[in-house]
């Protein structure tokens, strides 16, 4: 992989299934076309499915095993299977905090 494959990008996060890491609507700071590594979070995208963020867990012979930090939601390897290297989109760098703007209106 040479250094013209690796940009930074933006995600947004859709769903509950990375609570309580991420929220839904959190603006993540991303890296197109890094290597995974287990234990950091990923964009992916899932077999027949929308993209979406996961924590990557470890290698398989067949990919990556990703997972939802919340097991209650979302679709992860535990339902889909491994990951083939293809569908590892984007290595999530950091959230992107927004200073929030007052409510118009509100007393100052």
């Amino acid at each position: 992989m040479s250094d013209s494959n690796i940009r930074i990008g933006l995600a947004i996060v859709r769903g509950r299934s990375m609570v309580p890491t991420f929220a839904d609507g959190d603006r993540l700071l991303v890296l197109h076309g890094a290597r995974p590594r287990p234990g950091r979070c990923h964009v992916v995208q899932l077999p027949a499915r929308p993209i979406a963020v996961k924590r990557v867990a470890y290698a398989t012979d067949d990919g990556w095993w990703v997972l939802s930090d919340n097991a209650a939601e979302g679709t992860d390897s535990r339902v889909l299977g491994a990951i083939p290297p293809e569908g590892m989109i984007a290595r999530v760098i950091a959230p992107i905090r927004l200073p929030r703007r007052p409510r118009r209106g509100a007393a100052e």
